[in-house]
């Protein structure tokens, strides 16, 4: 795996039809797919999760079987799962949270992951789940490459940089431990979003409220905040690429990989599908076959039943 281009992928919920669709077009097709290009994980959440942190999925919750599911699927198919408990918000009382505790008890064997940000959540699943790999949030924001250096030092398998440090050249040579920085390539954000933060803390909130409604009769409901971003709420793979954030599929073969660097991270775990099936095809399938690729991916999405097709319904002429 150590020359492998190893790339992180959205969702372990409703991206887990699509990502399973990759998985079989990687081995019947590899031809199709850039040199040296590898799954290294799907992350996400089984929502919703308390500890989850970066997206806020609605509220509903996944039951004991499909998580169970997902786990042994992926992890069989040689991937591992990277649970985003990153809710800056976590106190202890939420670390007996039997839903979370049930879905890293699942993935408790040796080859999956966690993504961390608060430091209470952080030294509970290492004392409790030493088997997980734990990889250090970009919710820290880390900007200075001495701090980034002595994070890099610490026992993480990997750091997710800061995206608004994706292009600074000079400070990316600075970074001692190359091979262990993910890079977000496809950041929705616009650069340096004042209310990024904000989002973080929002999302914590809302599935607090989410999942003590789920305990409550239906005339006790509270209201869940709604979040809209005038940043970036709209923005898609293609909208992106004038940011200064963004890295592109011929930056990474042609600037950060011979610099070291090897892992990097696609978001979208509740982006569009179709948007993912772009991004999929640009980042990960050949110039030449895109085109296949998307329509490959369509077929199947619509062979099980994932994208639906409406006809016109029948009639009978009338004058």
């Amino acid at each position: 795996m150590s020359n492998k281009i190893k790339f992180h992928l959205p969702g372990l919920r409703y991206n887990f039809p699509l990502n399973m669709t990759l998985v079989g077009m990687m081995k019947q097709h590899p031809e199709w797919f850039r040199q040296d290009v590898v799954i290294g994980s799907f992350f996400g959440e089984f929502p919703t999760s308390r500890w989850n942190g970066g997206r806020f999925s609605g509220g509903d919750q996944c039951d004991a079987e499909f998580v169970r599911r997902v786990v042994s699927t992926v992890n069989a198919a040689g991937i591992p799962i990277r649970y985003t408990y990153t809710n800056p918000l976590i106190n202890e009382y939420d670390l007996e949270d039997d839903y979370c505790n049930f879905c890293m008890q699942v993935a408790d064997n040796g080859m999956n992951e966690v993504l961390v940000f608060s430091p209470v959540l952080e030294a509970y699943i290492r004392e409790k789940y030493p088997s997980f790999k734990i990889n250090s949030s970009t919710c820290k924001e880390i900007r200075d490459p001495d701090a980034l250096n002595e994070e890099l030092n610490r026992d993480y398998a990997l750091v997710v940089l800061d995206y608004n440090l994706n292009n600074q050249f000079d400070l990316l040579e600075k970074i001692e431990k190359k091979d262990k920085i993910e890079l977000l390539v496809n950041a929705c954000c616009i650069p340096n979003c004042p209310r990024r933060g904000a989002h973080y803390r929002e999302i914590g909130k809302q599935q607090a409220i989410a999942l003590k409604n789920r305990t409550c009769p239906a005339n006790h409901q509270i209201p869940v905040p709604e979040w809209h971003c005038e940043y970036g709420e709209q923005n898609n793979i293609y909208t992106i690429q004038e940011y200064p954030t963004f890295i592109s599929p011929e930056a990474i073969y042609e600037k950060y990989v011979p610099m070291g660097y090897t892992n990097f991270k696609l978001e979208g775990r509740t982006a569009n599908l179709f948007n993912l099936i772009e991004t999929y095809s640009l980042y990960l399938v050949k110039p030449e076959y895109q085109g296949l690729a998307r329509l490959e991916f369509e077929r199947q999405l619509w062979q099980h039943k994932v994208i639906s097709i409406n006809k016109p319904r029948p009639g009978r002429f009338t004058r």
